[in-house]
């Protein structure tokens, strides 16, 4: 599948409606107090940049690198740890690469940055095991709570070196 990969800005209907089901998705399959997915302002934050990929007018899904140290302005100077946040691909392109190839413009981007590592939370229960399988098939390993997250029996946390 043939994608073009962007920073996304979160202007746009198809970004923001995509944003809107990732949160209702996580809702879906986890408690309140289990779910770290970050809405729209979150993501606006500095130290946050957004990508989303397409296919010609389709938006295929979004994914976010969040500095976890460094000055936060997201140019990652000084940056030594990201996390990623936000992936998510459409239903309708779920299984076609695209989460894979979105997942490998950012290690890129972080690894270009000079981001030294990568970390990530998602959930632990079978609705989340697509995920974890792809995050271990690029390298990942689960690895106990980081930066502010606590354990939490519904969360797994991994880790991967750049």
């Amino acid at each position: 599948m043939s994608l073009r990969i962007v920073v996304d800005d979160l202007t746009g209907a198809p970004t923001r409606a995509l944003i809107a089901a990732h949160l209702a998705g996580m809702h879906e399959n986890s408690p309140p107090e289990s779910v770290h997915a970050l809405d729209l302002g979150a993501l606006t934050a500095p130290g946050i940049t957004v990508w989303s990929a397409w296919r010609d007018d389709d938006l295929v899904g979004i994914g976010a690198l969040a500095e976890l140290d460094g000055d936060g302005d997201g140019d990652g100077d000084g940056a030594r740890r990201g996390e990623l946040k936000s992936m998510r691909v459409d239903d309708r392109f779920r299984g076609t690469g695209a989460g894979r190839a979105l997942l490998r413009h950012i290690i890129a981007h972080a690894r270009a940055r000079g981001i030294q590592s990568l970390w990530l939370e998602t959930g632990s229960e079978d609705a989340f095991i697509p995920a974890r399988a792809l995050y271990a098939s690029e390298g990942f390993v689960e690895c106990g709570p980081f930066a502010a997250y606590a354990p939490d029996p519904l969360s797994t946390f991994m880790t991967r070196t750049l």
